[in-house]
């Protein structure tokens, strides 16, 4: 898809509005997973979520070489439209995003703060999808798909930051909602020639990727109904199937009871919000902590944009008093 030398330029692009975010080690996340745990702080972006390198990157190529595009268009559950709206902006483009009914209000705000204009439709992200696509062509705008080389480019910058901070990795939990971020991992660890294990993490209520690399093969879901709707897809890419099934070990299943508690984990050892997907890869190593002894884990935060109300339901004062260790 790419080589080091464009991934290095992709970084070059990205810098320019988005410094190295920081790859912490959290001796209380190491005394929760009983080994040494390394995060990749990707809720330290202008954006909140790691989906803004891909923006970036997608936006510099479209404007270079297609400069007369009207504007672009595309469907999100949050993070994908931020980026979009972040990068679209710094190039006086613009971009209408769809979301749908019932999405974060937080993000809908966040994605119009940004400048974009919103759009609500349908009941879920494949839905909204759909109805961008058709008024992409009604409209002759561009349409920014979920998944693209360009967006994977963008995305593998935080693992060269990531892989090249921590060449010695073992173990990568990374989660998936489209695909772009653990594409964007295996591609750039083997650009960098390492052996880091790479280890998908789904919702058990939205498993299309899971299934798909059981499957060998794109399999879709009738439903997405886990409270991390940064994971919530039904719709699997099949370029991001494939590679995803040559190049991650295996893809775990979590609870979104095992994501909240995961959730609140960071809040309680690291002082970090993390949204759903953004705790789903602690979530995993949780779940697979007896597998992790003696190995150096590394896990991707990729967001921390979540609404207030769920962030006092998930992670607030009573929540947090029922994940305590119990006192000596």
């Amino acid at each position: 898809m790419f080589d080091l030398a464009e991934l290095e330029r992709a970084h070059d692009i990205v810098g320019q509005a988005v410094p190295p975010t920081p790859a912490h080690v959290w001796p209380l996340l190491a005394e929760r997973l009983g080994t040494r745990v390394i995060v990749k702080h990707e809720n330290h972006t202008p954006t909140s979520a790691f989906k803004v390198r891909g923006g970036l990157v997608y936006l510099d190529r479209l404007k270079r070489e297609r400069p007369s595009t009207p504007g672009i268009i595309s469907a999100t559950r949050g993070n994908h439209g931020q980026s979009l709206a972040f990068a679209a902006g710094r190039h006086g483009l613009p971009v209408t995003i769809y979301v749908p009914h019932g999405n974060s209000v937080e993000q809908n705000r966040a994605i119009r703060g940004f400048g974009a204009e919103l759009v609500e439709h349908g009941e879920d992200f494949q839905a909204a999808r759909e109805e961008a696509y058709r008024r992409a062509e009604t409209n002759g705008l561009e349409i920014v798909p979920a998944f693209h080389p360009d967006l994977v480019l963008g995305v593998a910058t935080y693992a060269l930051e990531l892989l090249r901070t921590a060449p010695d990795l073992d173990v990568l939990y990374v989660p998936i909602g489209q695909g772009s971020g653990i594409c964007g991992c295996i591609l750039a660890r083997d650009l960098l020639g390492l052996k880091t294990e790479i280890i998908g993490v789904q919702s058990t209520e939205a498993p299309s990727y899971a299934l798909s690399f059981a499957a060998g093969a794109v399999v879709t879901t009738k439903t997405s109904n886990t409270r991390a709707d940064g994971v919530a897809t039904r719709n699997p890419d099949a370029d991001a199937v494939a590679i995803i099934c040559k190049g991650a070990s295996r893809v775990v299943q979590v609870t979104d009871d095992e994501i909240a508690s995961a959730m609140r984990a960071y809040w309680t050892d690291t002082h970090n919000l993390a949204e759903g997907a953004g705790a789903a890869a602690l979530a995993a190593a949780l779940q697979e902590k007896k597998k992790l002894q003696g190995k150096r884990v590394g896990l991707v935060l990729s967001g921390g944009n979540i609404d207030f109300d769920r962030f006092r339901r998930w992670v607030g004062p009573d929540a947090v008093a029922a994940d305590q260790p119990a006192m000596a």
